[in-house]
């Protein structure tokens, strides 16, 4: 059911976030993220000539995550080929701190711990959980068996409890993965 008709407005801004997973020929799975952010009209910009263009891209930054099937972050590369301050791509080399962890529970926060505030870049961290649930959902289908329940079983480790269906008490743990039910 799309949403009710809205009031009459005009547009002023479109940010796009992309994110795509892709498993190497190594084996090693790359999920690259990107966001855009577009004005429908001119930006006053003193970095920029003076502005940035309506329909030009006021913020344009990608993320590249490469890692394992085990979700352990091997290489992370970010770049930021549009923003709003020349000094903006100075911290993309800070995101490689995150080389080494591993995606699941606790990893945002550990992220934010890492790359929060002056130590990182808003929009490359808003990035990070789109990069992480785009990395389960690439990674994990192909993790367990199918017709044995091993997909559902190997995204319990990371699900379990991160929404209303995954929740312990919901009908489909209770269905699918009764050794994780707990009664309400």
């Amino acid at each position: 059911m799309p949403l009710s008709k809205p009031a009459r407005r005009s547009a002023q801004h479109t940010r796009t976030v992309t994110c795509t997973g892709y498993l190497r020929d190594d084996q090693l799975w790359d999920i690259e993220a990107r966001m855009t952010d577009i004005k429908t009209h001119d930006v006053d910009n003193a970095e920029r000539g003076g502005y940035v263009a309506g329909g030009e891209a006021f913020h344009d930054i990608s993320i590249r995550v490469t890692l394992d099937k085990g979700l352990y972050i091997h290489q992370v590369e970010a770049v930021i080929d549009g923003s709003p301050f020349r000094m903006c791509s100075q911290i993309t080399s800070a995101f490689k701190k995150l080389e080494g962890s591993r995606i699941g529970p606790g990893w945002q926060k550990q992220a934010r711990a890492l790359l929060g505030g002056v130590a990182g870049c808003t929009h490359l961290n808003d990035l990070l959980p789109v990069v992480a649930t785009t990395a389960i959902q690439a990674i994990w289908p192909s993790s367990g068996k199918a017709g044995d329940g091993g997909v559902l079983k190997e995204g319990a480790k990371f699900m379990l409890n991160s929404c209303h269906v995954w929740g312990q008490s919901s009908d489909m743990v209770k269905t699918y993965l009764p050794e994780h039910y707990i009664d309400k």
